[in-house]
């Protein structure tokens, strides 16, 4: 079975850290920096430290959540160590936090299992187009990225301003 794939510890890390990212657009070095109690149930949401040390706290689907207990509870116990994962949400292989440059290698084997060629930072990209393409505004897209520069979120508008262009150009009587 590939890497990633089933539902033995790495199965389980990769699903949990790809419908994270998927979810929230969190990049991969907030994702690894995350400790478990950032994780609020109740609320559905996820405290992030992002660059510069900010702190942000983005909201969560039911999705990520379910992939994240069956982590909590089948994948991280039996990769829990005595020393090096300490309150880590992610542990590597040898117990200790997970690394960036593993993360990224367990999102490309997990996608590749699963029949897509992506990189995380195309999670986050995907997670950014759809906030945008199901009608969220600009300033509250550049909040959960954490952008400083509403510039940097900008980007991401192409994408849907292409999307809008074809569907009104199918749908439009007078297209």
């Amino acid at each position: 079975q590939p890497a990633g794939a089933g539902t033995d510890p790495a199965g389980l890390r990769g699903r949990a850290v790809v419908e994270l990212l998927y979810a929230t657009g969190i990049r991969v070095a907030e994702l690894c920096a995350l400790d478990v109690d950032d994780i609020d149930r109740e609320r559905r949401t996820v405290r992030v430290r992002g660059k510069g040390g900010k702190e942000r706290v983005v909201p969560v689907g039911a999705p990520a959540l379910e992939a994240l207990d069956a982590w909590l509870l089948e994948g991280r116990p039996r990769l829990a160590s005595p020393v090096g994962g300490g309150s880590a949400l992610f542990l590597g292989a040898r117990g200790g936090r997970l690394g960036t440059r593993s993360a990224r290698r367990n999102v490309h084997a997990y996608l590749r299992a699963h029949g897509a060629d992506s990189a995380p930072h195309g999670l986050r990209h995907s997670a950014a187009t759809h906030l945008l393409d199901g009608g969220a505004d600009l300033r509250s897209v550049q909040e959960i990225l954490g952008h400083a520069s509403l510039s940097s979120t900008q980007i991401y508008t192409h994408v849907s301003i292409e999307r809008l262009t074809r569907t009104y150009n199918q749908a439009h009587p007078r297209a």
